[in-house]
C-alpha cells in the first residue's frame, strides 16, 4: 500500500432531501383540523476544505466513495425533518479539482481554510401544510425530496513551494533539503530513494520560504519513463528552479553539462516552466575529484547566464551563500507578483421574457421540455398520488408549458418528454383548460385523471 498519493478519482454523492409529510391534524371533537404535515429536511453537502495538516490524498485512495447524510422526512404536527449532516473532506493545499468525465478544472484550492461545495444536497419536499391554499385547503399529498448531486471528480495535488530542487536520481537533492531545513527525507546511495515530494521550510535572514525536493528525473520522464513524470506537476507552482548537479557520479555518459541539458530538455518537454528563474548547484564538493570537476565546468555554466554555487550537502560547505541567494530570489518574485483582486460575484439576470424552459419538437408527435423548474418539479412529484400529479399539471400550466406546446404544434395525446431524452419523464399530453379550479372527490385524487 502506498504512503503517498497525489492523484485520485473520488466518487461523491450529496445527501437526498427528505420527503414532505401529508398529514391531517386530528383532535377529539375537531374533525376538520386541517393539514399539518411538515417539510422534509435538506440533504447534506459534500465540501472540500484545505487543511494545513493534510499532506497527501492517501485516505481517498483507500476510500474513494464519499456520501453525505440524507435529510429526514417531515412528520405530522408541523414537524419538519432534520437536515442531513454535511461531509467535510480535508485536502492538501494546492489541490486541483477536475470533472472526471470532461477533464474541466472546477476549482484550484489554495490557502488554508479555503472551501468549495463540490456536491450540493437536495432540497427537502414541502409538506401538505405548506401546499395548502384557499382553493386547496387540505392537500392529500406532499412533495418528494430532491436527490443530491452525484459526480466523479479527480483530485490532483500540486505542491505549493517557492523553490523546486530538480536533478537526476542520487544527485543529492534529499541531502540538500535535509541540510537546509528540518525536513527528514529518506536518504540512501541508490537511485530513486525519493519516492514522494518532500517539503522543507528554510530561513535566510528575514526571508522564510519553502523548498520542494522533487523525485529524480531521467531521460524520457516527460513521456512517462521512471518516477519523475508523476511529480513534474509539483514543479508548476514553484517560483524558482534549482538544478542540483552530481559532480561525483561515476556513471558512463554522465557529466555536469550533459546532466543539466537532459533535465532542461525534460522540463521543456513538460512545458509551462520556461519563465521560471534558475540557479545551478554543483554538489558533492567534499569529494576532491568532484570539486576539481566543478571548478572546471563552472565557467561554461556562467557563460550561459546561470548563477552557480559549488556546495557540499554532506559538510554544509557553501550552503549559507546558496540559502541567501534563494531567499533574495524568492523575495523579489513575491514583490513582483501582481496583487490579487478580490473575487467578484457575477450576477447574470435572466433575459426579459425568458420563460425558464424550452420546448423542442423532436418529430411530428414527440416534444421535449427542458428547464430547471419543470425538471425539478418532476423529481418532486409522487406519481402514485393522482392529486400530486394534478398539482404538477397546475404548476406546468401556470409556467406556460401548455401554451408553448400548443404553439409548437402539439395536439392532445402527443408524447412529451420532460428532461433528457434518455431517462426523462414521458407522458401523453392532455391540455388543462382551467387550472386551480376546485377539485371534487376525496383527498389524493384529481377528477381530471379519472
Amino acid at each position: 500500500m502506498p504512503d503517498f498519493v497525489d492523484q485520485v478519482v473520488l466518487h461523491i454523492k450529496a445527501g437526498d432531501g427528505g420527503n414532505g409529510c401529508a398529514s391531517i391534524h386530528r383532535e377529539k371533537f375537531k374533525p376538520l383540523g386541517g393539514p399539518d404535515g411538515g417539510n422534509g429536511g435538506r440533504g447534506g453537502d459534500v465540501i472540500l476544505e484545505v487543511d494545513p495538516n493534510t499532506a497527501t490524498l492517501l485516505d481517498y485512495h483507500r476510500r474513494p466513495h464519499r456520501k453525505a447524510e440524507n435529510g429526514k422526512q417531515g412528520q405530522g404536527s408541523h414537524r419538519d425533518g432534520a437536515n442531513g449532516e454535511d461531509v467535510i473532506l480535508p485536502v492538501p493545499n494546492g489541490t486541483v479539482v477536475k470533472d472526471a468525465r470532461t477533464g474541466e478544472v472546477l476549482i484550484d484550492l489554495v490557502g488554508a481554510g479555503t472551501r468549495y461545495v463540490i456536491a450540493q444536497g437536495g432540497h427537502g419536499g414541502l409538506g401538505n401544510a405548506a401546499l395548502a391554499t384557499t382553493k386547496r385547503k387540505a392537500p392529500g399529498f406532499a412533495l418528494l425530496g430532491e436527490p443530491g448531486d452525484g459526480l466523479d471528480v479527480v483530485l490532483e495535488l500540486k505542491s505549493v513551494a517557492d523553490v523546486a530542487l530538480v536533478g537526476f536520481p542520487s544527485a543529492g537533492k534529499s541531502s540538500l533539503i535535509a541540510a537546509l531545513s528540518a525536513a527528514k527525507p529518506k536518504i540512501a546511495d541508490y537511485p530513486f530513494t525519493t519516492l514522494i515530494p518532500n517539503l522543507g521550510v528554510v530561513t535566510a535572514g528575514d526571508h522564510v520560504f519553502t523548498v520542494a525536493d522533487v523525485p529524480g528525473l531521467i531521460p524520457g520522464a516527460s513521456q512517462g519513463k521512471g518516477l519523475g513524470h508523476e511529480f513534474l506537476r509539483h514543479v508548476e507552482r514553484c517560483d524558482m528552479l534549482v538544478h542540483v548537479i552530481d559532480c561525483a557520479t561515476m556513471e558512463p555518459g554522465r557529466d555536469p553539462i550533459t546532466d543539466y541539458e537532459v533535465i532542461e530538455a525534460e522540463l521543456r518537454a513538460y512545458g509551462k516552466l520556461e519563465d521560471r528563474p534558475r540557479l545551478l548547484v554543483l554538489n558533492k564538493a567534499d569529494v576532491p575529484d568532484a570539486r576539481e570537476l566543478a571548478e572546471l565546468v563552472r565557467p561554461e555554466f556562467e557563460e550561459r547566464g546561470l548563477r552557480v554555487f559549488t556546495i557540499s550537502a554532506a559538510t554544509h560547505d557553501g550552503l549559507r551563500e546558496l540559502t541567501y541567494a534563494m531567499g533574495e530570489w524568492v523575495a523579489a518574485a513575491r514583490a513582483n507578483k501582481p496583487v490579487e483582486e478580490p473575487t467578484r460575484l457575477v450576477i447574470r439576470p435572466k433575459q426579459l421574457g425568458d420563460a425558464g424552459f424550452t420546448v423542442r419538437r423532436v418529430n411530428d408527435n414527440l416534444f421535449q421540455i427542458t428547464g430547471e423548474k419543470p425538471e425539478r418539479w418532476i423529481r418532486q412529484t409522487d406519481f402514485s398520488n393522482d392529486e400530486a400529479v394534478g398539482y404538477l399539471a397546475d404548476r406546468l400550466e401556470r409556467l406556460g408549458v401548455e401554451e408553448e406546446l400548443a404553439k409548437a404544434g402539439a395536439s392532445p395525446g402527443a408524447e412529451v418528454v420532460i428532461g433528457p431524452m434518455e431517462g426523462g419523464y414521458v407522458f401523453d399530453w392532455q391540455p388543462t383548460l382551467h387550472a386551480e379550479s376546485v377539485r371534487q372527490g376525496p383527498r389524493g385524487t384529481d377528477n381530471r385523471l379519472g
